[in-house]
């Protein structure tokens, strides 16, 4: 039976919806294979992390394509193994909670590969899901824009036809590795702004070495750069790759949000450093380290819960926008609140450099973790349309 969520407003009752789902059994014969394959390849893991942002390592995409753990449910006619989301769930929570390098491909597999196979042409399917399953083809999102704040509609980058091609001109921001990666796919305007904003809006898919695109890391405090500024100057590209029809950018875009927003590395981004907390409490915490191990246990499995159930309802291709919005929600703020139950529970100046090591890494990345894939005033907007609040 499905769990839901009931909202006392007029003139109707208004719900959220969990269905009652859990992991098949014969996943454990998966899990148990991908923690084998983990074993064998920790060579990758020189530092590891369950962010699925940290980690740029092409040669282990690959060995995970090798082993058809990319594209894991698209049909085999692409590379893909036609499996379960369920499935995908378990290879998704094992190499997170690992700390595996994924960053290379994740945006590809997770969400970009999914809006081609259900918006994107034949010839665009046939030519970029193969390589995208092979581990070989990298995959930026390009949504967001300077001084838009998190208003998605109000996007001013333009695309103008011109022939048989677009010329794009516009700035995107926050986007994850574009130095690195292949392609970007972006919401811009092919038509102007009408009183109704979600119309006009269209995907184009962009190639981030060939199409002449100025991509402009942005450093961030450790030194390090994992968003970027991309900048289109008159960049020109073929109209045939324009993904699904223009002007129905808006619906594939909220479509492709529910993606996002609703796996375990909206819960597990910080995961490692529940791991090495309790490695550094040891087999006899203090009585306030069990209770901070206990609520963080707490939370995960409450949070995996709800997102198995999501994975669940995509599966029997349910819309799952508004719960995929709820479990992002809690998720970021659990993920705000381990490092501060762990710091609690053993100060990060302790000895255990590891643990040390991890946290440290962690709270530098924390702020990106309400920026990705909406920010919690989106999201709660979402949640509220959801139950008729607004």
């Amino acid at each position: 039976m499905p769990i839901t969520l009931r909202c006392s407003i007029e003139p109707g009752l208004l719900m959220l919806q969990f269905d009652r789902i859990s992991l098949r059994e014969e996943t454990e014969d998966l899990r148990a294979e991908v923690r084998s394959f983990l074993d064998r390849h920790r060579a990758h893991f020189e530092r590891p992390n369950s962010d699925f942002s940290t980690g740029h390592d092409p040669e282990f995409s690959q060995k995970l394509g090798e082993q058809g753990w990319i594209g894991m449910t698209w049909p085999k006619a692409y590379g893909g193994s036609e499996l379960s989301f369920f499935e995908r769930y378990v290879v998704t929570e094992e190499v997170l909670a690992a700390g595996a390098p994924v960053s290379a491909h994740w945006i590809a597999d997770r969400q970009s590969g999914p809006l081609l196979l259900r918006f994107g042409t034949n010839a665009q399917k046939d030519f970029y899901l193969p390589q995208i399953t092979r581990g070989e083809a990298y995959f930026s999102i390009g949504m967001s824009e300077p001084d838009t704040g998190s208003d998605l509609a109000s996007v001013r980058t333009t695309a103008d036809k011109d022939g048989d091609s677009y010329r794009i001109n516009g700035t995107k921001i926050w986007t994850t590795d574009a130095h690195r990666n292949h392609f970007i796919i972006c919401l811009v305007r092919t038509a102007p702004q009408t009183d109704n904003r979600h119309a006009g809006l269209s995907q184009i898919i962009v190639d981030l070495r060939n199409d002449g695109v100025d991509v402009r890391p942005i450093a961030n405090m450790a030194g390090g750069e994992d968003f970027n500024e991309v900048v289109f100057d008159d960049v020109v590209v073929p109209a045939d790759r324009v993904v699904g029809e223009p002007g129905n950018g808006w619906e594939q875009v909220t479509s492709e949000l529910s993606y996002e927003r609703s796996g375990p590395e909206r819960f597990l981004s910080a995961f490692r450093v529940f791991v090495e907390l309790v490695r550094a409490c040891g087999p006899e915490p203090a009585p306030h380290q069990a209770a901070a191990i206990g609520r963080i246990a707490a939370s995960i499995m409450t949070m995996r819960r709800m997102s198995i159930s999501v994975a669940g309802m995509l599966e029997n291709k349910k819309d799952v926008a508004v719960e995929a919005a709820l479990v992002k929600e809690l998720g970021n703020n659990f993920e705000k609140m381990l490092p501060e139950i762990a710091r609690m529970a053993l100060p990060s100046g302790a000895e255990q450099s590891v643990y040390r090591r991890t946290y440290e890494e962690t709270m530098l990345l924390s702020p990106s973790f309400t920026l990705r894939g909406g920010t919690r005033e989106i999201l709660r907007g979402v949640i509220a349309r959801g139950l008729g609040l607004r």
